[in-house]
């Protein structure tokens, strides 16, 4: 189990590059930011040490995290709001907050290190662990559950959908067979089964083969893109003018996802050939990041999980028409 102390030793991911894209809209007395994604803390107690006027509003679906969370961020007393609700849930939260518009959001995207790191939690195929994977475990079914349970075709579509598996069928039809004989439970015979399935010049390059098989389950478990999909442009409702969003994410699909929303916000929504852009018709958002920021090699050497990481960031430069 992690500890207050072990939280401290970790290192969040693109925390300089991140302090620095937000500090403009947070540097006012009374600014508030949301972290979407507390995890362990580390971003959110950076926050409110770089910015000792600002207030922090976060939240995780994980009752663990916010656990852990709470005490590593106790010294700040009530200028850290921490929330148990899920990130598409932000406009409820800032609701019953009293919290109109916010200066900053924050989503770090994926499984928290702690999820990866406590082996009972079944996130990591380096490990043989029960298959949950939920990140709020008083909840939803278990990636055993899938397994168990899904059509050959439903498990098909997820893995190649969401884990982008070439072989999406091949290791549905294994599945299948497999749970016949007995029902999954852990890990490790996961991992092995979809490293028989798939043909073994594939497995000589792209690290370990049911990486992509454990992504696609822990997505459809979390019903993470889903989720992201109402997050995104909830949280970008939510800032005000000179606001600012930093989104990471950590596979295409996420950051398709995230790339789509901030386009279509800092694009103009008038008819081509008009000679003035009316005012509503214009930019509601500046774009940040041109293409997403990827980490710098130093980065890299300091945390190995910031490898995969894509940044995107946004700033409001104007109110929606109406508002």
């Amino acid at each position: 189990m992690s500890s207050a102390a072990d939280n401290a030793k970790h290192v969040p991911v693109l925390l300089r590059r991140t302090l620095e894209v937000l500090a403009p809209a947070l540097a006012e007395p009374g600014s508030v930011v949301v972290d979407a994604t507390l995890g362990l803390g580390g971003h959110s107690e950076a926050l409110l040490r770089t910015f000792p006027e600002a207030r922090l509003i976060a939240v995780d679906r994980d009752p663990s995290a916010l656990r852990l969370a709470g005490e590593r961020l106790a010294p700040f007393g009530d200028r850290a709001s921490l929330v148990h609700a899920v990130y598409d849930e932000i406009p409820e939260v800032l609701d019953r907050l009293g919290v109109e518009r916010v200066q900053g959001v924050l989503f770090d995207l994926g499984v928290s290190s702690m999820q990866l790191d406590e082996a009972d939690r079944g996130f990591a195929y380096a490990q043989d662990a029960p298959l949950d994977m939920r990140m709020d475990q008083t909840v939803g079914i278990s990636a055993a559950e899938v397994l168990n349970t899904y059509s050959h075709g439903e498990l098909a579509r997820i893995l190649k959908v969401y884990g982008e598996e070439r072989f999406a069928g091949k290791i549905a039809s294994v599945i299948l067979r497999e749970r016949e004989k007995e029902p999954f439970t852990t890990s490790a015979r996961l991992v092995e089964l979809v490293r028989n399935a798939i043909p073994a010049a594939t497995r000589r390059t792209g690290g370990n083969p049911a990486k992509r098989t454990f992504q696609a389950l822990r997505i459809e478990v979390n019903g993470e893109l889903a989720v992201l999909e109402r997050a995104i442009p909830a949280s970008l409702d939510a800032l005000a003018v000179g606001g600012r969003i930093v989104v990471l994410s950590y596979h295409s699909l996420e950051d398709k996802l995230v790339k789509g929303f901030l386009a279509e916000g800092a694009a103009s929504t008038a008819p081509p050939g008009l000679p003035v852009v009316p005012e509503e018709h214009q930019p509601r958002f500046k774009l940040l990041t041109r293409g997403a920021e990827l980490p710098t090699e130093e980065e890299v050497a300091e945390n190995r999980r910031a490898k995969p990481v894509r940044m995107r960031a946004a700033e409001r430069i104007r109110e929606r028409a109406g508002r």
